[in-house]
């Protein structure tokens, strides 16, 4: 069995077992998680007790505390793929006459992606204080599914607004809160939404950048000649496929201006009990009332709303069903007496106010 075939063969696994993984997630009780139990339970027999102590911490402080070490891990894996690329693939394309501004491509995809980068670790994602907390509380409204109003912190003692949550990594309450990354040591927040959006972009762009210069290398020269070319692009090309999937993702959480918060719990909200102040006969529907348009959600995400830039707490979509209802029987009433009606505030979606 020569070369090739090997290392198609271990694509083919890597590609997949990711499959695998993105088919499986979400699930509350996939096979997968089933499986991955019963291991954890079996190993947990075999593995000595002081040894699970120890990768228990040893995980601890790699997912749930700030580190650094992802951020180390990240500026090592470019590093070494475009150690290989400067070394291998850009000198002999040069020899082989490319063009001058192809093979320059990755470089400067590379530093926007590193300044991005930069940016993306170094912002202030949005946190919530007592200090902002009552004007980002009037920024978006609460949908009642979701986000119900009057909910405080209990470690950060203060009022959560709409769309935000409590980062048990950063250990501050952040607003129009997306996720944790542990590749940039930061959360995703409404303030640096955008630029996570640009680092994934440019990210991906880098990837397939390299990979579309070292595919027409090898189109020139043998596979076997350079095994440790063949492996950096099959590395650089799963890389393309894994991040391209995720930026497609993130483009659609912007696109209908979602956070990826927001997407897990709609998905979940199926199985979850109903609400104190719902109806027990009546099911609970979520729907994203935060969506107001492509290009209004795309500015949204370069130009995050502050208490200031909007007049009310929602728009017209932001009223549920039992408020038009609500609305709808103290009109007909309304009539009946011969009496005017007022329009209700939008800023105030619990009643409706009746004049004299």
């Amino acid at each position: 069995m020569d070369f090739l075939t090997l290392f198609l063969i271990y694509l083919c696994f890597v590609l997949a077992v990711t499959a695998l993984l993105c088919l499986c997630s979400g699930r509350k009780e996939s096979f997968l998680t089933r499986s991955i139990n019963r291991a954890s339970q079996v190993l947990s027999l075999v593995i000595p007790t002081q040894l699970q102590r120890v990768t228990h911490q040893a995980l601890h402080r790699l997912f749930h505390t700030r580190s650094c070490l992802f951020m180390v891990l990240h500026v090592a894996l470019q590093a070494a793929v475009f150690g290989e690329y400067t070394w291998e693939v850009f000198v002999y394309c040069w020899e082989l006459q490319f063009h001058l501004l192809l093979l320059l491509l990755p470089y400067l995809l590379l530093a926007g992606n590193l300044g991005c980068f930069l940016l993306c670790s170094r912002a202030n994602p949005g946190t919530v204080t007592k200090s902002n907390a009552a004007s980002l509380v009037k920024v978006y409204a609460y949908d009642g599914v979701l986000f119900q109003r009057g909910l405080v912190c209990p470690t950060c003692t203060v009022e959560k607004p709409a769309r935000s949550k409590h980062c048990s990594v950063c250990r501050t309450c952040v607003h129009r809160f997306d996720h944790h990354c542990v590749w940039v040591n930061n959360c995703i927040g409404a303030s640096n939404a955008a630029v996570f959006l640009l680092y994934l972009l440019s990210l991906t762009a880098t990837a397939g950048a390299v990979a579309a210069v070292t595919a027409a290398f090898l189109i020139h020269h043998l596979f076997l000649t350079f095994p440790r070319i063949v492996f950096m692009l099959g590395f650089v090309i799963l890389l393309t496929l894994v991040l391209g999937g995720y930026c497609s993702f993130s483009l659609y959480l912007a696109l209908t201006n979602q956070t990826t918060n927001e997407w897990c719990k709609s998905r979940r909200f199926g199985g979850s009990p109903h609400l104190p102040s719902q109806p027990q006969d009546r099911p609970l529907v979520y729907k994203n009332i935060y969506s107001k348009g492509i290009w209004r959600n795309l500015k949204e995400i370069f130009n995050p709303p502050t208490a200031g830039s909007q007049s009310s707490l929602a728009g017209i979509a932001g009223y549920n069903d039992a408020f038009i209802d609500q609305y709808i029987r103290l009109l007909v009433q309304d009539i009946k007496e011969k009496r005017n009606t007022a329009v209700p505030c939008l800023g105030r979606p619990e009643g409706v106010r009746l004049k004299a």
